[in-house]
């Protein structure tokens, strides 16, 4: 029992230190898609590197075009915690993308890299197109209100 109270003191101090030891100063970052794509794109120059070139840089594209298959993108997204005033919620750090396009022979002809202020200056189309095939038929509608209208009419 004396021996607690002698070397309680450092005894304390050591068992708050292998707590504290144990932390990350570190910011948790979660990163989703090519890590350091700013990098990687820097490395690449345009009608001197091809589409082996990028496979080997940074890997094969996140997205291609559809149309053609020489227009690829690769993002990179990281989150990160908040502070005490988002009280721990995540907070978008970095979300890039990078466009590339190469012409008939394989060589990269554009190279675009687009940040996330860049990303929140990008104008889109306000219109919107109808899906005629998610698009109720008559009876459908018509089930739907009188089961609409027959629930309501409960008593609760």
């Amino acid at each position: 029992m004396f021996f607690l109270f002698k070397y309680h003191k450092k005894l304390i101090i050591f068992i708050l230190f292998i707590i504290l030891s144990a932390c990350q100063l570190q910011d948790p970052n979660k990163t989703h898609g090519i890590v350091f794509l700013e990098n990687r794109a820097k490395k690449l120059i345009i009608n001197t590197s091809n589409k082996n070139d990028v496979v080997k840089v940074i890997g094969l594209p996140q997205i291609k075009s559809e149309i053609d298959n020489n227009t690829w993108m690769y993002l990179e997204r990281t989150l990160t915690k908040g502070k005490f005033h988002k009280l721990g919620k995540h907070v978008l750090k970095d979300n890039n993308v990078l466009v590339l396009s190469f012409n008939k022979y394989g060589i990269l002809e554009f190279k675009e890299f687009l940040n996330k202020e860049d990303i929140n200056k990008i104008k889109f189309s306000e219109k919107t197109t109808e899906n005629d095939l998610n698009r109720k038929s008559f009876v459908q509608s018509f089930l739907e209100s009188v089961k609409q209208k027959m629930y309501s009419n409960r008593k609760r």
